[in-house]
């Protein structure tokens, strides 16, 4: 039902000259009397970006003295489609669950409890809806976090008047932003913790030009030719039909651009499928449009690459709970182009770090003046990447974690 996520060793001591004296400082302050706290993460997946931050946040609590253990658990197809459409409904989706996948998604959180409440542990950090309501059926001998890691601003009253039943239970309640918090919860509750990218990771550690030239040239870009791209899910809330229409428009000033539309799916997720397939007819067999994903050898270095050797980085979403590619790309020092949207807004400084967009023409208008400026492009890149170094690290996030702890024990 559940597996152990075993994650390397991570050593703060590596993050010392990121981050400014103060903020290493108290990191190892803070967790000076949480030293031997048991926290026990659970999510569905190593992928995505919460699999991404976990892969960081574990190893990196556990250097500091906390013993933290991360376990995902296995979900069938059919709980697959439900946990899916759950998401996308407390994303604002109209419709509803039938009766049939409510009671699939309770059967599997109370499989999921019961082999939770064999383990030992003194904090249990929930992940997202799909395990969400597993609490329910959890003793309260434990203090407990729902991190609700999605934009629910707008979301779907009748699935969540349905869904928040199982949440009064939780000690905390984590958000990404405050316009984020459902109604009918405990606003005392409520912790507002942004997410943050590893710096360190193989999808951000430096990489040069020639290396990045390299990479993209392997799947058919030209390096000498201007190139935009989206780094993303497929997934239709992230609009990759608006970025090729974008495309489309700029490419009557700069003929001889080139868009890369990256993501990653996994094998069993129908509906990314369904976007490729449908992108692919979209893109009308344009050589210049290069749609490709973990399916045609795409990884982290390959991610790294195609962020590093774009001119400007898209990320036009039309809800996104934070959008961790926004960051990625503002790291690298690209300005970066995003939906006025959800966490997007947080990260992006309009005309400072990038730009924020709602509609496929002003993406077009602002892909061609990064282009025909590219010192405004340059200096935009650098003031994001100080913007990222200041709020959106991984190292941020941890004492942001070890403070919500110490607040439970």
């Amino acid at each position: 039902m559940i597996q152990n996520v075993a994650v390397r060793k991570i050593s703060l001591a590596n993050y010392r000259g990121l981050i400014s004296p103060k903020d290493y400082s108290q990191i190892l302050d803070q967790a000076k009397s949480l030293k031997g706290l048991r926290v026990l993460h659970v999510n569905t997946s190593t992928d995505g970006g919460v699999g991404e931050i976990l892969k960081t946040l574990v190893p990196l609590l556990q250097d500091v003295g906390i013993a933290a253990e991360w376990v995902i658990f296995d979900k069938n197809n059919n709980f697959f489609k439900v946990s899916k459409d759950l998401h996308n409904f407390l994303q604002g989706k109209k419709g509803d669950l039938t009766d049939e996948q409510k009671d699939l998604y309770l059967s599997v959180n109370e499989q999921l409890a019961q082999v939770l409440n064999q383990r030992q542990f003194d904090i249990l950090l929930i992940h997202d809806p799909q395990p969400a309501a597993a609490i329910t059926f959890i003793p309260n001998r434990i203090s407990s976090i729902w991190r609700c890691h999605i934009d629910t601003s707008k979301t779907n009253v009748f699935v969540w008047n349905w869904f928040s039943k199982f949440l009064p239970k939780y000690d905390r309640y984590i958000f990404t932003l405050r316009k984020y918090i459902g109604k009918d919860l405990d606003y005392k509750k409520c912790r507002i913790i942004p997410p943050a990218i590893d710096p360190l990771s193989e999808k951000n550690d430096p990489l040069d030009k020639m290396a990045s030239d390299r990479i993209v040239k392997n799947f058919g870009i030209d390096p000498a030719k201007p190139l935009v791209s989206q780094i993303s899910r497929f997934d239709p809330w992230k609009d990759p039909w608006g970025v090729m229409d974008a495309y489309r428009e700029a490419k009557k000033e700069i003929l001889n651009l080139q868009l890369g539309l990256v993501g990653v799916f996994a094998p069993d997720d129908p509906e990314a499928k369904e976007v490729v397939a449908d992108l692919r007819k979209y893109a009308k067999s344009d050589p210049d449009i290069h749609i490709l994903s973990n399916l045609d050898g795409v990884g982290n270095l390959e991610v790294n690459g195609f962020q590093v050797a774009s001119d400007a980085i898209i990320q036009k979403s039309t809800r996104e709970g934070f959008g961790l590619t926004v960051s990625e790309g503002m790291w690298k020092g690209k300005p970066v182009i995003g939906g006025k949207t959800g966490g997007i807004v947080e990260q992006i400084v309009d005309g400072d770090t990038g730009f924020l967009v709602t509609t496929a023409h002003e993406t077009a208008e602002k892909i061609v003046y990064l282009l025909k400026n590219p010192d405004a492009a340059n200096k935009m890149g650098v003031r994001g990447k100080e913007r990222v170094r200041q709020h959106f690290l991984i190292t941020r996030l941890l004492l942001d974690h070890l403070r919500l702890y110490d607040e439970l024990v």
